[in-house]
């Protein structure tokens, strides 16, 4: 049984969120606090994390960059700030999703089992070659086998760069690919998804560096 913690300072939104979880088969549990979050993590070991942004004790992003520092448990973050930077903000640390509230507990719930799906995939054969395959369909991306558990924008900006081995993508290209949606966002998004990428890579086959920095022009991916 999959559990899940939610991290949420209104009552009554937790509950109903809690309700959904439970009757959908997981393990759920809530903190209003984010000062308590990070040793219940540690104790418990969560297998995802819906994390609110504006909570009392301890704020959304540090408590997320806290867990970070230990865990790689998938983090969906809920934010009531519609405003882009703030919409933005939660993919550039790492989230693996975010939702503005107030949300759909029933989409909310689609969006952590979708997550939890991708987590748990789990290949038996591991290839030794270090290659790096992309699954578009399912979004997914394997390196020697192993599923790396991508965000839609990691995925999307890995499928881009390993679609051209060695062709150098300037930041804003690489913006043009992996957002569909035309929204405004800095170099510095680009900047953040990669270095993101790069953790996630590295955590699977520590001597990996496909991903080579152009200086003052961009990126480019290196078989």
């Amino acid at each position: 049984m999959d559990k899940i913690l939610v991290v949420e300072d209104e009552p009554k939104l937790a509950e109903v969120l809690l309700e959904y979880l439970i009757q959908a088969g997981f393990a759920a549990h809530w903190i209003d606090n984010g000062a308590e979050v990070e040793d219940w993590v540690r104790e418990h070991t969560p297998d995802l994390i819906v994390l609110d942004l504006m909570l009392p004790g301890k704020n959304g992003i540090d408590v997320f960059q806290a867990i970070r520092q230990f865990a790689e448990t998938p983090i969906i973050m809920a934010t009531a700030k519609v405003d882009e930077i703030d919409r933005l903000l939660g993919l550039e640390l790492g989230a693996d999703d975010y939702v503005c509230k107030p949300y759909s507990p029933r989409e909310l719930l689609a969006r952590i089992k979708n997550i939890l799906r991708r987590a748990q995939l789990n290949p038996q054969e591991t290839k030794e070659n270090g290659e790096i395959e992309t699954f578009p369909e399912q979004m997914e991306a394997l390196l020697g086998g192993i599923n790396l558990n991508l965000t839609p924008v990691e995925f999307r900006l890995l499928h881009q760069l390993t679609r051209h081995p060695g062709k150098v993508y300037s930041r804003a290209q690489l913006l043009d690919c992996v957002y569909d949606d035309h929204r405004v966002v800095t170099d510095r998004a680009v900047d953040s998804h990669i270095k993101n990428l790069r953790r996630k890579m590295e955590a699977v086959a520590p001597e990996c560096e496909a991903i080579k920095s152009i200086y003052g022009v961009g990126y480019k991916f290196d078989s």
